[in-house]
């Protein structure tokens, strides 16, 4: 499974954003989908997760309420829709997938067989 992760970009506090990400090779299938963030000189977060067959989904405390993971079984696809964005939101967004992780593991980046490369989002002050 390779994993395109897009949709990155400046943009200011309190703007939307809308990043992407496709598999190709297979589908979503039965995979468990995570999008992760590592800003500079700081651990890898998790941001949000879904499973794609229940589109059952699951969110970090710092994001909660503000961005909404989804999925599209046409396009292959699951989206992360960031909104009230934050300076502190600025970090590389990467996705994740795996086909073997139960519900209390998803925010564990290491329980995740395939990664995507990063895409960088910036928000300005």
């Amino acid at each position: 499974v390779q994993l395109q992760a897009s949709g990155g970009g400046l943009v200011q506090a309190g703007g939307s954003l809308r990043l992407s990400c496709v598999a190709s090779g297979r589908t979503f299938s039965g995979y468990t989908i995570g999008w992760f963030r590592q800003a500079p000189g700081k651990e890898r977060e998790f941001v949000a997760a879904i499973k794609w067959n229940s589109r059952h989904t699951r969110y970090g405390d710092s994001v909660k309420g503000r961005f909404t993971i989804s999925r599209d079984s046409s396009q292959n696809t699951v989206y992360l829709e960031m909104n009230s964005l934050k300076p502190e939101d600025t970090a590389v967004y990467s996705c994740a997938a795996g086909s073997r992780i139960i519900t209390s593991s998803q925010t564990m980046g290491d329980q995740y067989d395939y990664w995507g490369q990063g895409t960088l989002v910036t928000v300005s002050s």
